[in-house]
């Protein structure tokens, strides 16, 4: 007989539990299978929707283990299928999807627990485990409810060894009994409760909630009655937590009692659901603010902005947008590197929200731009005196480490009505304002007039620009150094491009690819870059550096034309540069974009001998099945994770992560943004096989990355 202790140190026979673990992927399958047939219980498997509901059907389970993205019937029409055919069985959901709408969804058909995807065995083990002593613990009570003249010592014993509290109050809604769970949960005693009302530990918030939840229980007498609620602690200043509170109705049977007569009081239980609101809190932060910064992002500021225009109608005053546009952030960045970079932005969002005001809406609206929310001003003096105090405030010398940095700002301002009468006329019209600052010498600020162009005469200077420098051959290609995680020898290199334009010097791409992607100039740079680098570096490798390996990223422009393969390889031909040197880098919004058609892509790059790499990894919000049925060869740990790196491990888990499911996929692994040793010294521990980043290198003309290659191979004869 298998026995397991809950929380609660109550004995609970777990052996006759049966456990029904769906999922499209047999690998997964037997995956979670063996995990629980290894922990002692009976597990059974089902592959796919369809035939999860068969089984369901005929057989009996007490838990489901399911994912949500399956090819034949999802996981969330399975629950549906199980609330409609009102099967008894709980739900845990195991999936790599974990948008906020699909775990909000999840939750709301019922499921008792959300696990990601790749899940910790022992989080795994621990979830069954608590979800099973639920759906046990609610059975036995069913059967104890029927038998309790019988069997009223263990009744009382199951009661006091539930996992939640559980609770009776009379008519008047007084406590006549509670477990011992309350003191636990909330630090009453019982002795403290008995005899007092409901209303004494309900969160003054919620009282009116709770009071209609009550009285609507005694009115209608049969079924149950569930609702969130807060409850007070006894202790740290009475702190309120989040509690499921479930009711139901103590009824006096005896023949010729009617109405609320027949009402003897209320049976209840409370169970603490803290953690998944709080979870559900956080994912909401994610959906409207910016990580870094903790600012809002521009979804919540446009949100507000709509809000504040919508009340200045009513009200006859002025809403002023700011838009905010740091001068030499790009400096910083690009000489200090990403991670003085991303302290910078964070130190300039706590200088920006020290000279607002409460009711003003301060917001990182992308890279080192932000937007500023001034609703009900009087006039434009009162936007003109914040817009110097910006700018006066980020005058000031920022300290970074050992450096010193200077940064400015533009600001460009649209007050309503004239600068605009919508969200989205008032944002554009406040960004021409604030290019006009950056044509006429930067750090300062402008008003929006009418007689200015709503195109901004400096793009369309740039875009001119670009589609000279094809022509006049201005653009450069730059290698980004890629090396080994054992060796540190170069192994590859990534095509990147710089434009030496002849007025603004060299430019780097965050300057003009956004405009070139916006005119759909971006495929004709791609090409030259992709004929410019197959060139050189096909040189290289007839050189005697067969082994090296060229990286070339794709514009999604390139990617969906029909003959993008054709093209592709036609191009390599021309350049005699080998199919099996070349690996071409797409992210994850490009690759399921359209996925069928894609698949067909990849498939044909694969038979060339093309590799295929996925950017950016692990900051999409995709499916991870491709990884398995596409041919990816290789994954491009996204920067951000790695600036995580410590001399932790806590700090890195993403990293671990990734790292491993790539070994158990026999995928190869990219670093990016490789910045320090303690970040080299553990990705080389994890068994990370490629990294590329500022310590190993900047990106650099073709001449120098031949010479170190060179090196590299002398020094390797000399030993």
């Amino acid at each position: 007989m298998k026995i397991r202790k809950t929380q609660t140190n109550a004995v609970i026979d777990t052996d006759k539990a049966r456990i029904l673990v769906v999922d499209d992927e047999l690998r997964m399958l037997t995956s979670l299978q063996k995990i629980l047939v290894n922990e002692g219980y009976t597990a059974s498997t089902a592959q796919g929707g369809i035939a999860a509901c068969e089984k369901l059907i005929e057989e009996n389970f007490d838990l489901v283990l399911l994912d949500l993205n399956m090819g034949d019937v999802s996981g969330h029409q399975v629950m549906d299928f199980i609330a409609e055919n009102e099967i008894d069985v709980a739900t845990i959901v195991v999936s790599g999807e974990s948008s906020f709408s699909a775990v909000s969804k999840a939750l709301r058909r019922g499921a008792y627990d959300y696990l990601k995807k790749p899940y910790d065995p022992e989080e795994l083990l621990n979830t069954v485990n608590n979800a099973l002593q639920k759906v046990l613990l609610e059975k036995a009570h069913v059967a104890m409810q029927q038998r309790l003249q019988k069997s009223e010592e263990l009744h009382r014993y199951i009661v006091n060894s539930s996992p939640d509290v559980v609770f009776m109050l009379d008519k008047q809604g007084r406590f006549t009994f509670l477990n011992k769970k309350i003191e636990a949960l909330l630090g009453y005693t019982k002795d403290e409760l008995m005899g007092q009302h409901y209303q004494s530990i309900v969160d003054a918030a919620d009282k009116e909630r709770a009071n209609y939840i009550f009285k609507e229980q005694i009115n209608r007498h049969t079924g149950a009655w569930s609702s969130e609620l807060r409850l007070r602690m006894k202790k740290q200043d009475h702190e309120a937590r989040y509690f499921e509170v479930t009711f139901f109705p103590i009824e006096n049977k005896m023949p010729g009692k009617e109405g609320q007569d027949r009402m003897l009081g209320t049976y209840g239980t409370a169970r603490d659901i803290t953690e998944r609101k709080e979870a559900e809190e956080f994912i909401n932060f994610q959906a409207y603010h910016d990580l870094l910064t903790r600012l809002p992002n521009r979804a919540l500021f446009k949100d507000r902005l709509n809000l504040a225009l919508s009340q200045s109608k009513r009200n006859d005053k002025k809403v002023a947008v700011m838009f905010l546009d740091l001068d030499r952030f790009k400096i910083v960045n690009d000489t200090l590197g990403h991670a003085m970079g991303d302290r910078l932005l964070q130190s300039v969002a706590l200088r920006l929200e020290s000279c607002i005001r409460k009711c003003d809406t301060l917001s990182r609206f992308g890279g080192d731009e932000f937007t500023l929310l001034l609703p009900a001003i009087s006039s434009p003096e009162d936007a003109r005196t914040i817009a110097k105090k910006v700018i006066n405030i980020l005058k000031e010398p920022f300290t970074l480490g050992d450096h010193e940095v200077f940064v400015g700002v533009s600001i460009g301002i649209a007050l309503s009505p004239e600068g605009g009468e919508s969200v989205e006329q008032m944002i554009q019209n406040a960004d021409v304002a604030m290019y006009h600052v950056k044509g006429r010498g930067k750090d300062g600020y402008q008003f929006f007039s009418k007689d200015m162009n709503v195109v901004d005469s400096d793009r369309l200077n740039l875009e001119r620009d670009i589609r000279l420098a094809l022509e006049r051959s201005e653009f450069k290609v730059y290698y980004q150094p890629k090396v080994c995680g054992k060796t540190e020898q170069i192994v590859g290199v990534e095509a990147l491009v710089r434009w030496e334009h002849p007025e603004r010097g060299l430019m780097y791409p965050s300057d003009f690819i956004p405009l070139a992607e916006e005119t759909r100039l971006m495929p004709d740079l791609n090409d030259w870059v992709l004929r410019t680098a197959c060139t050189e570096v096909g040189q290289w490798i007839r050189d005697g550096h067969e082994s090296i390996c060229l990286s070339v990223n794709f514009s999604p422009l390139q990617v969906e034309h029909p003959r993008f393969v054709e093209r592709l390889v036609d191009a390599l031909r021309a350049c005699n540069f080998p199919c099996g040197n070349l690996e071409i880098e797409l992210t994850e919004e490009v690759i399921m974009k359209d996925l069928e058609h894609m698949t067909g892509k990849l498939n044909q790059l694969a038979e060339h001998g093309i590799s295929i790499a996925i950017d950016d990894f692990g900051t999409g919000y995709s499916s991870l099945n491709y990884l398995s049925k596409l041919p990816i060869h290789t994954l491009k740990v996204d920067q951000s994770f790695i600036r995580e790196i410590e001399d932790t491990q806590g700090e890195a888990c993403i990293v671990n992560a990734i790292v491993s499911m790539a070994h158990g996929l026999r995928l190869n692994i990219v670093a990016e943004g490789v910045e320090t040793r303690i970040q080299t010294e553990y990705l080389r521990s994890l068994g990370c096989q490629e990294m590329q980043g500022f310590y190993f290198g900047r990106a650099e003309q073709g001449t120098l990355i031949l010479q170190r290659l060179q090196n590299s191979s002398s020094h390797s004869i000399a030993i």
